[in-house]
C-alpha cells in the first residue's frame, strides 16, 4: 500500500491537450475513481501513473518516491504498479496458476514462494481449487479475477483499475461490484478504478474524481458528489442533475439560502460561503421536484414519457422557460401523460458555488501554457 500524490500534471499529443494541470491525491489504502465521458483524460492518467508514457509538466509521487518529474521518469517496471485491464489479458495457453505467477517469474521468484503467492492471491479472489484450470473454461467474472490475482501476486504499492467490469453484462457487474467492494475491505489495497459508469463509481469509492477536458473537476465523496456539486458540468453529468436559473436572497444560515427561481420563493441548500446574488444556478434531482395542481407551482406541460419498470420518467417543458427541460418520476398508476398540464414543486436542490470573487477562476478551472 502507498500514498499516490499527482501534482500539476499535463500531457501533450500534438496540439491536443490530453491532461490539463491535474492535481489528485489518493491516501494510503483509498480506493478512488475517475470518472468522466469517453475522451476526457481517464486513461491518458491512467498510463501516466502507471509510467507508459512521459508527462510534459508536473509531478507524481508513489509513497515517498517521485516517480515523474520534469527531469525524472522512473520506468514501468519499477513502480510496483499492478494492473487490471477491461479485456482480461490472460495467456489462453496457460493455467489459471501460470496466468497467476507471470509476474513472478519475470521477477526470478522460485518455489516455494511462488506456490505460497499463488494460492494467496487465489484465496484473496475466491478461486481456490481453480489453478489447473484454462481460463477458457472460466466465466467472464472469474476471468476477472484471475486478472486480478495476478495483478496482486506481485504485491504492488497501487492497483490501477482500468474500467474492469466494461465487458461484463449487467447482472455480472452488479456481482462483480460487490466482489470489488469486499476485496478493498479485506485488503485495504490503494486504488485508482477508472470507469465511465456512475453506477459502479457510487457503488465502490471512497471518493471520486470526475474528469472533463483533461481536467479535475471535482473530488467528493460519492454523497457529497451529488448532493453538492461544484460545477455545473459536474451537475449535469452525475445523477442527471438539472439546472435552474436562480436569485439568492439571502446569505447562507446554517448552510441554508432564501433562493427565487422562475418567480417561487423556497429554501435551498448552499455553501457557507453563499451571498446574495441575481446570476445563480440551482442544481434539482428528478426525486426533488413534484407534481401539483396546475397553479399550484411551477406551470409545466408534459412533452414525454419512458416506462422504467413500474414508474415513468416524465419529460417536462416549463410555460415560463420552455427551453429548460426537466425530467421527473411517478408512479405506472399516475394518470399523467403526455400533453397533460401539470404543476411543478421545488421539495430540494442546491445552490452551485460562483466563481472566486474578482473573477478568478478556481483551481480546477485554471488553464495551462498551451500545448
Amino acid at each position: 500500500m502507498a500514498r499516490l500524490a499527482i501534482e500539476r500534471l499535463s500531457k501533450c499529443f500534438g496540439a491536443f491537450r490530453a491532461l490539463d494541470d491535474v492535481t489528485l491525491e489518493v491516501t494510503d489504502g483509498e480506493l478512488i475513481a475517475v470518472l468522466g465521458p469517453s475522451g476526457c483524460g481517464k486513461t491518458t492518467l491512467l498510463r501516466q501513473i502507471a509510467g507508459f508514457d512521459r508527462a510534459d509538466a508536473g509531478t507524481i509521487t508513489i509513497g515517498d518516491d517521485v516517480v515523474t518529474a520534469p527531469h525524472r521518469h522512473v520506468p514501468p517496471e519499477e513502480r510496483r504498479i499492478g494492473i487490471v485491464f477491461q479485456s482480461y489479458a490472460l495467456w489462453p495457453h496457460m493455467t489459471v496458476a501460470d496466468n497467476i505467477a507471470y509476474g513472478l517469474d519475470v521477477a526470478g521468484i522460485r518455489e516455494p514462494e511462488r506456490s505460497r503467492r499463488i494460492d494467496a492471491a487465489l484465496s484473496l479472489v475466491s478461486l481456490e481449487g481453480f489453478g489447473h484450470r484454462p481460463p477458457a473454461l472460466l466465466s467472464g467474472g472469474q476471468r476477472q479475477r484471475v486478472a486480478l490475482a495476478r495483478c496482486l501476486v506481485t504485491e504492488p504499492a497501487i492497483v490501477l483499475l482500468d474500467e474492469p467490469l466494461a465487458n461484463l453484462d449487467v447482472h455480472l457487474r452488479a456481482s462483480m461490484e460487490r466482489e470489488f467492494a469486499r476485496f478493498h475491505g479485506r485488503t485495504g489495497t490503494t486504488m485508482v478504478y477508472i470507469t465511465h459508469d456512475q453506477s459502479e463509481a457510487m457503488a465502490l469509492a471512497d471518493r471520486i474524481a470526475v474528469m472533463e477536458r483533461g481536467r479535475v473537476l471535482q473530488v467528493a465523496t460519492p454523497s457529497r458528489l451529488y448532493r453538492e456539486p461544484e460545477d455545473e458540468t459536474v451537475a449535469r453529468f452525475i445523477g442527471e442533475g438539472m439546472i435552474l436559473p436562480a436569485s439568492v436572497l439571502s446569505s447562507a444560515i446554517e448552510g441554508t439560502c432564501a433562493v427565487e427561481v422562475l418567480g417561487t420563493k423556497l429554501p435551498m441548500r448552499c455553501a457557507p460561503t453563499q451571498r446574495p446574488t441575481h446570476a445563480a444556478q440551482a442544481c434539482v434531482r428528478a426525486e426533488d421536484l413534484r407534481i401539483v395542481g396546475r397553479g399550484e407551482g411551477l406551470d409545466a406541460r408534459v412533452t414525454g414519457a419512458v416506462y422504467r419498470g413500474g414508474r415513468y420518467r416524465l419529460d417536462v417543458a416549463l410555460v415560463a422557460a420552455p427551453h429548460i427541460e426537466l425530467h421527473v418520476g411517478v408512479p405506472e398508476s399516475s394518470p399523467t401523460r403526455p400533453g397533460h398540464e401539470i404543476g411543478l414543486e421545488i421539495a430540494d436542490g442546491w445552490i452551485i458555488p460562483q466563481r472566486r470573487a474578482g473573477g478568478v477562476p478556481a483551481p480546477h478551472e485554471r488553464r495551462s501554457r498551451g500545448c
